[in-house]
């Protein structure tokens, strides 16, 4: 995939395809693809099988599924766990956490079960999708959503003296941001260009 590819994706608007949920943000699988075909059509995925099954099964972690996309000759591997609508790991069989007992917003000093069911064929699925829309970040397509997520050893608030660097080199000219390969740092310089820093 080229660079001017990547800088498309990367810029495009998706925000009105996400919906919130638990604090978290989630891009439409459809719209993801649809934009992604539309900038590289000859862009396809697959999804891992582990024994004929669309999904990894470790009794005492849980499920996972993996993605696979490929833009010009380019792979790029994903993964993600197959989780509940609170975002806990599921499994095939139900099973109980503890969590503190709450009351009028005060710790009782106790603690309760609560329970994750075991994942149906639609929480596969669901993850699958949801996988491979993070797996299309990776090209580009809403990367800014996962930027809180997946650099949390970068503090935005503080450029460091190479950040400084390359801040000062994009102002004076703005093409120099293509010399950079790495595309979450490039989105680091540009989030600090953006907030004036």
């Amino acid at each position: 995939m080229s660079t001017n590819n990547f800088q498309k994706l990367y810029e495009m608007d998706v925000n009105h395809k996400t919906k919130g949920k638990h604090g978290l943000k989630y891009l439409s699988w459809a719209f993801a693809w649809a934009e992604f075909k539309r900038v590289n059509p000859d862009a396809n995925y697959t999804v891992d099988q582990y024994d004929g099954k669309p999904y990894l099964n470790d009794p005492a972690l849980g499920l996972m599924v993996s993605t696979k996309v490929t833009v010009c000759g380019e792979t790029i591997p994903m993964s993600l766990p197959v989780l509940d609508g609170a975002n806990n790991a599921m499994k095939t069989e139900r099973y109980s956490y503890k969590v503190k007992e709450w009351q009028n917003r005060k710790w009782t000093g106790e603690y309760v079960d609560k329970y994750v069911e075991p994942a149906t064929m639609f929480d596969i699925n669901t993850a699958m999708m949801r996988c491979l829309t993070k797996n299309l970040a990776m090209f580009g397509l809403g990367l800014y959503i996962y930027a809180g997520e997946d650099i949390p050893s970068l503090d935005p608030d503080e450029p460091t003296e190479n950040d400084r660097a390359w801040i000062d080199a994009v102002k004076a000219n703005p093409e120099a941001i293509n010399q950079i390969d790495d595309a979450v740092y490039k989105m680091r310089i540009e989030l600090f260009i953006k907030e004036g820093k």
